[in-house]
């Protein structure tokens, strides 16, 4: 899997924000507080997997500029 520079700024962008969330909801785990250290650990994870798994308005033109350089550049090898 290969990303491009403004894709992993903006996965870095989401860790920073995630990572406070699941930090705090650790430290509540072990500090005995069960309810919402889980929900924090969840938010944050949440958050990653959103960001790696939902389509957003922005990825629509390169998914469909990439399938179509697919198609365009792949060429059959029955041309010999």
């Amino acid at each position: 899997m290969s990303w491009s520079i403004l894709e992993m700024l903006g996965s870095v962008t989401v860790l920073m924000v995630a990572i406070p969330p699941v930090l705090a909801g650790v430290g509540l785990l072990f500090g005995g507080e069960l309810a919402v250290g889980a929900v924090l650990v969840a938010a944050g994870f949440g958050m990653v997997a959103a960001d790696q798994y939902i389509t957003t308005p922005g990825d629509i033109p390169v998914a469909v500029a990439s399938r179509v350089v697919g198609v365009i550049v792949n060429q059959p090898d029955d041309e010999q």
